[in-house]
């Protein structure tokens, strides 16, 4: 049988930029694939058919999940019924477990071989969906080096392959040019703002953000704050936020992307929990991390006893220890964030061994990760093809 067609479906932003690494380096090792699915324009970018687009996943919380549940289904619908009537060598799911674990199962149950490409916390929090996960996948691939083990105590096949942020970014951080790039005094004192990629992060931190930065620029005359934004969607609210706010006299300056470069150039960083914690670490800037959901889902996660892990932000986890703030829920107020900000400004010398230990993580996570992914699923497509006759 010759492999040529994966179904691949993404979810929102860090999702389609993973899978677009990984459709680029299957193609490098196997020149003829074809690929379809749910896909942002990275993937589309790499050669990716799209059936819809992945920002259509960019949806978060146990409670909050529910008014888009009507749509989400549908779509899961199409693409079963899409994948089934033209059956693919393989099917991956890239993030977004809350939609792919269901599609996996339906396609698995139909012989189809499936992949899932980024654990989900389920060493974290609601650890029984492991059961299901061994019966519908074929295979984890786990960017966190803690993840293997774990699977591997349930039986589920599953390959640490590092992250592709920590091939992408250097591991000595160019801070002079980051700075020049973006016009940037050598000698001013920056905060980049970073309030999540999703429409309901950025609702439920940018006013928090923001406020927290007025306080900042109070107590410390000729601060400046660079805001990234992820998505023009997120930028659209952060700026609607900061108007709302009276936000014109702050010296917030709002960019489109260039997170990278915002994050070098920076001498601390207010965070919101996510892929974005990881950007920010492999950048070696200290930061605070932020994390709030609906009081639902809040209430409902404490009320069942959900949560397991210790942390809940990358740096923590991969440091096995707390390494920089978080604040959950309630704690997330403005007096609070620009506390834990000045504490950062103010320790210079803590700072210095907080780099230490993020250099140490990124040579950990500096894999080659979608060459590895990329391995891993062609071998196990090798071992899925039929054997030839004589």
């Amino acid at each position: 049988m010759t492999v040529d067609r994966i179904v691949i479906v993404a979810g929102e932003t860090s999702g389609d930029n993973l899978a677009a690494g990984l459709i680029k380096a299957l193609n490098a090792r196997r020149p003829g694939l074809s690929f379809e699915g749910v896909a942002g324009p990275a993937m589309q970018a790499a050669g990716c058919t799209a059936w819809a687009n992945s920002s259509e996943l960019a949806v978060m919380g146990l409670v909050e999940v529910l008014a888009h549940l009507p749509r989400l289904l549908a779509l899961r619908r199409r693409v079963v019924d899409r994948a089934l009537a033209q059956p693919p060598a393989l099917f991956i799911g890239v993030d977004a477990p809350e939609f792919n674990l269901g599609l996996a199962a339906r396609l698995r149950s139909a012989g189809i071989p499936t992949v899932q490409y980024v654990s989900p916390q389920v060493w974290a929090w609601r650890q029984g969906r492991v059961a299901g996960m061994s019966r519908t996948l074929d295979l984890v691939l786990c960017l966190l080096p803690f993840e293997r083990t774990f699977y591997q105590g349930f039986g589920l096949a599953a390959e640490f392959v590092g992250h592709p942020l920590a091939d992408k970014l250097p591991l000595v951080a160019d801070r002079v040019a980051a700075r020049q790039a973006l016009g940037v005094p050598a000698d001013a004192v920056v905060i980049a703002l970073l309030p999540g990629s999703r429409e309901g992060e950025v609702r439920r931190l940018a006013g928090d953000f923001i406020a927290a930065a007025r306080l900042l620029a109070e107590r410390r005359p000729g601060l400046r704050f660079l805001a990234p934004m992820a998505t023009a969607e997120a930028g659209r609210l952060f700026e609607a936020e900061l108007a709302a706010r009276g936000g014109a006299d702050l010296p917030i300056q709002c960019f489109a992307g260039r997170s990278s470069e915002v994050l070098t150039a920076a001498d601390c960083v207010l965070v919101a929990s996510g892929t974005a914690t990881l950007e920010t670490l492999l950048c070696k800037r200290p930061m605070v991390v932020a994390y709030r959901v609906g009081g639902l889902t809040a209430w409902l996660a404490r009320r069942l006893r959900l949560v397991k892990a210790r942390y809940f932000s990358q740096p923590n986890l991969l440091a096995g220890r707390e390494v920089v703030p978080e604040l959950l829920q309630e704690a997330v107020t403005p007096e609070r964030i620009a506390s834990e900000v000045e504490r950062w400004l103010d320790h210079p010398e803590e700072v210095a061994k907080l780099v230490d230990t993020f250099g140490e993580i990124h040579e950990t996570l500096r894999r080659g990760a979608s060459e590895r992914a990329a391995d891993a699923v062609l071998a196990l497509l090798e071992s899925r093809r039929l054997p030839e006759c004589p």
